[in-house]
């Protein structure tokens, strides 16, 4: 990973540690364990943070541009692979999954002509919007292998159902999928793995200017504005956030201040010929990127800021694309609000785009054996691979670099090719990196075995919930048992409620190798590997999510004798 080790989005706080740290309140010592006279003075019971924080609000940004037909239907039969890592049993991660497109608008792209999201989210079914999977007049027409062989629900499997968010409580229909606590915005019946297929494909209509950054921006700050309806709330404070970007072109995210560059009677510094009745996209790779070395295989390509003369180096205010530091420092603000929360979280970016199978983009003029390539995109093609579709015409993507040194800001080579015919070890690639801030409540000291008879330990603990802006909390209960261990609920495929009345409860893991015949109360190999004998789990009934900003505190008794119970414990 990038720049911290990694932390994760449900929690488990101590909150009587981070009391005690500010103030001696009442509260800590509302249950206290039967004392016991340590050595040198020992505490016998000791609160310890447990972080496990499952939520994550994921946004996919799509190039909708007139190339893209292929690869949003690969992208589209490949998201199982996506999805099912973050459902899988032992991540089980509460995700919140909004999209939008590459399309900001543009001079040559006048209202009427697209549709510019700008930002905004989208989720309708590709079935209600087909002929934007028409592109040129019919020239282009990937309706069949975009849309209608992929998306195979009607209206009513894809129905949208009412949910809240942190900061409103009325329930109605959100323009992203979730999947809280096991409760989706879709029918049970529909997955979010079939529903994607519908929803995921934007078509090839949208602008070719594409402005993937910008539109990540822009989402990211609609999300944040109460005014703007349809995204507003989709970010959670404490959500692990990863923008995942899908494209063939460079990022052409310009100031509109400087539209200028695209005009026919503007400055056409950038144009790859200055007498064509129309610019290319070349345009958007000419006006953000100096390249140095032999042309045929440049050393390094850069983001640079130029004005509208061409000028290299200027002022951000004066750079006719938006300047790097306008990205980088939105999501660097958002990992910093989000540490404060949870001191090693990080944000996440991805790219399947114009690099190798490897991840690694290759930089090159090919004015001599590919001009028209050249012409139109300012550089060489960073990828390409035979078109089982049509033959004759290669599979090609621009290789990135305003992107690529998103990525490597925040999640250094994880870049993945655009030209493959499978996007699964992308997919699983970019869910691992969510998977690995999800990480399990280990509990990070030695807890004290209460019954020697038995071939586990048997803890002794306390847990209490404490939802935002409550100030009394409330004991959870263990989760149900029987004389075989931990119940499992036929109905929930999760841990049985301990009553009609509770909401949600705790589960004590313990085993440590396989001593009890259920798997039920099998400890993590990360807490394994840590030395660690206790794990926390926590289950909560189907529809009764925790409310953003709750914590769990956990105080157990511990062991006597640490380093002789738990020897190399924390690893």
């Amino acid at each position: 990973m990038s720049r911290l080790s990694l932390g994760s989005t449900f929690t488990l706080f101590t909150g009587c540690a981070m009391a005690m740290a500010m103030t001696m309140t009442s509260g800590c010592l509302n249950h206290p364990l039967k004392p016991v006279e340590l050595e040198k003075g020992e505490e016998k019971t000791r609160p310890v943070q447990l972080t496990v924080n499952k939520d994550v609000d994921i946004l996919f940004v799509i190039d909708n541009s007139g190339s893209m037909g292929e690869e949003q239907a690969i992208l589209a039969n490949n998201f199982g692979a996506f999805i099912q890592k973050l459902e899988a049993d032992d991540v089980e991660a509460n995700y919140r999954l909004g999209i939008t497109t590459s399309d900001n608008g543009n001079p040559w792209c006048p209202p009427g002509t697209t549709t510019p999201e700008a930002g905004n989210l989208v989720l309708s079914s590709c079935k209600s919007r087909i002929g934007d999977f028409i592109f040129n007049n019919g020239e282009t027409d990937v309706t069949d292998l975009a849309c209608n062989d992929i998306c195979t629900l009607d209206a009513t499997a894809l129905e949208i159902l009412p949910t809240t968010t942190d900061y409103d409580s009325t329930p109605k229909p959100r323009k992203w999928l979730e999947n809280i606590e096991g409760k989706k915005n879709i029918p049970d019946s529909t997955s979010t793995e079939e529903a994607f297929k519908c929803f995921g494909p934007q078509g090839i209509n949208g602008c070719g200017f594409e402005s993937q950054l910008e539109s990540m921006y822009l989402a990211l700050i609609r999300a944040q504005n109460a005014e703007e309806v349809g995204s507003y709330g989709f970010l959670r404070a404490s959500a692990i956030l990863a923008v995942v970007f899908v494209t063939d072109e460079a990022d052409c995210s310009y100031n509109k201040s400087f539209a200028e560059i695209f005009e026919q009677d503007g400055n056409r510094v950038f144009w790859s010929d200055p007498g064509a009745s129309f610019p290319t996209s070349a345009v958007c790779w000419n006006a953000g990127v100096d390249c140095e070395g032999d042309p045929s295989n440049y050393d390094a390509c850069n983001a640079v800021n130029k004005d509208v003369d061409g000028n290299v180096g200027v002022d951000n205010k004066d750079a006719v694309l938006h300047p790097m530091s306008r990205y980088i420092g939105l999501l660097d603000g958002l990992e910093k609000q989000k540490q404060e929360v949870y001191a090693e979280q990080e944000v996440i970016v991805g790219l399947i785009g114009g690099v190798a199978s490897d991840g690694t983009p290759f930089y090159g003029d090919v004015s001599g054996t590919n001009p028209m390539f050249q012409n139109s995109f300012g550089i060489g093609p960073g990828c390409e691979a035979p078109n089982p579709i049509n033959p004759a015409e290669p599979v090609q993507a621009v290789p990135p670099v305003r992107l690529r040194d998103l990525v490597n800001e925040f999640t250094p080579g994880n870049m993945f090719s655009i030209c493959q015919q499978d996007y699964s070890f992308a997919m699983e690639a970019i869910a691992d990196e969510i998977r690995e801030q999800i990480q399990p409540a280990c509990y990070a000291n030695c807890v004290k075995d209460t019954d020697a008879s038995t071939d586990i330990v048997e803890p002794e603990c306390n847990v209490e919930e404490d939802p935002p802006g409550d100030n009394n909390d409330v004991k959870i209960e263990e989760c149900l048992r029987d004389a075989n261990g931990y119940v499992i609920d036929a109905g929930t495929d999760d841990y049985t409620m301990p009553s009609a009345s509770a909401n949600v409860c705790y589960v004590l893991l313990t085993d440590d190798s396989d001593l009890t015949t259920s798997t039920a109360d099998d400890m993590s190999q990360e807490c394994l590997d840590l030395n660690y004998n206790l794990e926390f789990k926590v289950a909560r009934r189907p529809g009764f999510p925790a409310a953003g900003g709750t914590s769990i505190s956990a105080t157990c008794s511990l062991a006597d004798f640490a380093d002789v119970t738990c020897p190399g414990i924390g690893g």
